[in-house]
């Protein structure tokens, strides 16, 4: 376990590396004794400074999703990270690459909160009840650390998230059977990447449920009108500047982007 202190040299070095677009050592070769308890911390007080910067917290991310995710890290849950409002974008953006070091994009869907969600003992069905409408996604995921990471060095980095990106057609939680919602990524007109909504976690959300619950022991909730990006069901497709991406979620419609 670290101490304040050393949570607070780690969340400036992140907020310094990001700021820089610098990469830095990973918190667990600086600080060997960190803790899954310390990253969220450290996450925490990096979210607050940028916040104290002018950036407002709009959302959150769920990331690792997926079984192989999981085993792959080391962990047996997802994880979760924070989203500011200069980290969206809309269908049809152009895209800045040289914000990123090495950017890659996840197919996913967001769900919009109608009213507040307060753990503990959130179940699904009380998500889909507190959603207003859920929209396709991208996840744009970067990292500010050195690889290989451990886990605690993605989920004190934001677990990675660094932008989204939203479009497509909206949808109220009712209108269809959202695990059943497939989608193509394609990469200057390549499909790179498909998938289906039921790989995260059986049903997109199952994952805001368990973030809901996560959240309760640290006296937090969802509120309304936050975004939830539920978890991705493709694997991370790497972008570069003068690419051009489009996401095809069928009836849902489509996102298009392009990074310069």
């Amino acid at each position: 376990m670290l101490t304040e202190d050393e949570r607070r040299r780690a969340a400036a070095d992140l907020n310094r590396a990001e700021r820089e677009r610098s990469i830095i050592p990973q918190l667990s070769r600086s600080f060997p004794n960190i803790e899954l308890e310390d990253a969220y911390a450290i996450q925490k007080l990096w979210a607050d400074t940028r916040v104290s910067q002018g950036s407002r917290i709009v959302g959150h991310k769920i990331g690792l999703t997926s079984r192989a995710m999981q085993m792959a890290s080391s962990i047996t849950e997802p994880d979760y990270g924070h989203l500011l409002d200069d980290m969206i974008y809309n269908d049809g953006a152009e895209i800045p690459a040289a914000r990123f070091r090495a950017p890659r994009l996840e197919v996913e869907l967001a769900f919009v909160l109608g009213r507040p969600l307060q753990g503990p003992n959130v179940r699904l069905y009380d998500v889909m009840r507190a959603t207003d409408f859920i929209v396709p996604a991208l996840e744009i995921i970067d990292y500010r650390t050195e690889v290989p990471r451990a886990i605690t060095d993605t989920i004190a980095d934001n677990a990675a998230a660094a932008a989204m990106v939203i479009g497509g057609r909206t949808i109220r939680p009712m209108d269809l059977d959202i695990r059943w919602i497939g989608a193509t990524l394609s990469k200057n007109g390549v499909i790179e990447e498909s998938g289906v909504s039921a790989a995260v976690l059986g049903h997109p959300a199952a994952g805001v449920a368990w973030l809901v619950n996560k959240l309760a022991p640290l006296g937090a909730r969802l509120e309304e009108g936050e975004v939830v990006l539920a978890g991705s069901f493709t694997r991370p497709v790497s972008v570069a500047a003068g690419d051009v991406i489009t996401a095809d979620y069928g009836p849902l419609g489509a996102i298009g982007v392009s990074f310069s």
